[in-house]
């Protein structure tokens, strides 16, 4: 396979990725996708920022998660974000340390 048809289907499968969790499975929280899987929407908006960024693209935090939640992040939050149980937020603590460290 050549470079730029890998690069296509690298490119479709992470929009697939990004209508499956921010269209079909909003009810998935971004505290269980960490916890299990050591990652989220934010990491994958924070991925999305960086890449743009080592190009050259001036993008911040807030403008990487719209581009990648479809809306504001606190809107997003505010229709789809439910109260997490201490358990969890106690579990995501260490996830996220493990995962991600200082660069939240």
């Amino acid at each position: 396979m050549d470079d730029q048809t890998r690069t296509e289907l690298e490119a479709a499968a992470f929009r697939a990725l990004r209508e499956h969790l921010m269209e079909k499975r909003t009810d998935v929280q971004n505290i269980d996708l960490m916890n299990l899987g050591g990652f989220c929407r934010n990491c994958l908006s924070r991925w999305y920022q960086e890449a743009a960024n080592d190009r050259g693209i001036d993008m911040t935090k807030d403008e990487a998660r719209e581009i990648f939640y479809g809306m504001p992040y606190d809107d997003w939050k505010a229709k789809y974000q439910t109260e997490a149980s201490a358990e969890k937020q106690a579990d995501f603590k260490q996830a996220f340390a493990e995962n991600v460290g200082d660069k939240g």
